[in-house]
C-alpha cells in the first residue's frame, strides 16, 4: 500500500496543476477576447472620428481660404500675392521656353553646318575626281592623236616611197 499512496499524491498534484493551468488558460482566453473587443472598439471609434473630422477640416480650410477675401485690405493683399505668384510662374515658363528654343536653334544650326560641311567635302572630292579623270582623258586623247598622226605620216611616207619606187 505504500506504493499506492505515492501515486495518489501524484494524481492530486497533477489535478491541482491541471486546475491551475486551466484557470490560467481561461484567463488568457478571456484577456484575448477582451483585447479583440477593445481593438474592434478602437477601430470603430477611429472611423467615426474620421467621418466627423474630414468635413470639419474641409470647412475650416474653406473658411481660411475665403477669410482673406472678405476684408478689403486683405483681399487686395491676397490678389497682389496671387498676381505676383502668377507673374513669377509666367516668367519661369518664359525662361524655360526661351532656353529650349535657343537649344533647338543651336542644335539645328550645328546640324545644318555639319551637313553643309559634308556636302562641300563630297562636292570637292567629286570635282577633284572629275578634274583628274578629264586630265587623264585629255592626255590619253593627245597621246592617241600623236600616235595616229605619226602612223598616218609613216603610212604616207611608206606610200610615197612605194610610189617613188614604182616610178623609178
Amino acid at each position: 500500500m505504500a506504493t499506492a499512496k505515492p501515486s495518489t499524491t501524484k494524481t492530486t498534484t497533477t489535478k491541482a496543476q491541471r486546475s491551475a493551468s486551466a484557470k490560467k488558460a481561461a484567463e488568457t482566453r478571456a484577456q484575448n477576447q477582451q483585447n479583440v473587443a477593445e481593438t474592434a472598439i478602437a477601430y470603430v471609434r477611429e472611423t467615426a472620428e474620421r467621418a466627423v473630422d474630414v468635413p470639419v477640416g474641409a470647412a475650416l480650410t474653406v473658411a481660411e481660404t475665403v477669410k482673406p477675401l472678405t476684408e478689403t485690405t486683405s483681399r487686395e493683399r491676397e490678389i497682389k500675392r496671387l498676381r505676383t505668384q502668377v507673374t513669377r510662374e509666367i516668367n519661369k515658363l518664359e525662361r524655360r521656353g526661351g532656353q529650349a528654343r535657343r537649344k533647338a536653334t543651336t542644335r539645328v544650326r550645328g546640324t545644318r553646318n555639319r551637313v553643309e560641311r559634308d556636302l562641300k567635302q563630297r562636292r570637292n572630292k567629286v570635282e577633284r575626281t572629275v578634274k583628274q579623270n578629264r586630265t587623264k582623258a585629255e592626255k590619253a586623247v593627245k597621246e592617241n592623236r600623236v600616235r595616229a598622226e605619226k602612223a598616218v605620216k609613216d603610212a604616207q611616207a611608206a606610200v610615197t616611197e612605194r610610189i617613188e619606187a614604182v616610178r623609178s
